[in-house]
């Protein structure tokens, strides 16, 4: 019994080293898919793993598409000048990056247009 108490406690302590680990995680996008949507904020959600701008875009048809976008962590953001105010439900905004490789309305900001012609960069000044 004594002989597998070491390896359990090594394996134990192993897994739980890791788990950290397995909570980073790649946004599954399509880096042939640089996108621009145009729209109107109607809801912020910052918090992590990412802060989200939910907007309403305008499609070529004339109807409202839901689009998400987002960057990454919140101190990411805010270490590049962002703030859970810089942009508010109203807002109208540009956002410019990679949409996910499934086609799904999402999107991984790279630089963002404010109203009054401003850019804000998501990952690097």
């Amino acid at each position: 019994m004594k002989k597998l108490f070491l390896p359990a406690c090594l394996a134990l302590l192993l897994a739980f080293a890791a788990a950290p680990l397995s909570a980073h995680h790649s946004w599954p996008v399509s880096y042939d898919r640089l996108v621009t949507v145009k729209g109107t904020v109607t809801e912020v959600q910052w918090a992590n793993p990412h802060p989200m701008f939910i907007l309403n875009v305008q499609s070529a048809d004339g109807s409202t598409e839901k689009w998400h976008v987002g960057g990454p962590a919140i101190i990411r953001m805010e270490a590049n000048g962002w703030s859970k105010t810089t942009v508010k439900p109203g807002d109208v905004i540009t956002g410019i990056g990679y949409q996910y490789a499934d086609g799904q309305k999402i999107v991984r900001l790279e630089r963002v247009l404010l109203a009054d012609g401003k850019e804000l960069r998501i990952y690097a000044r």
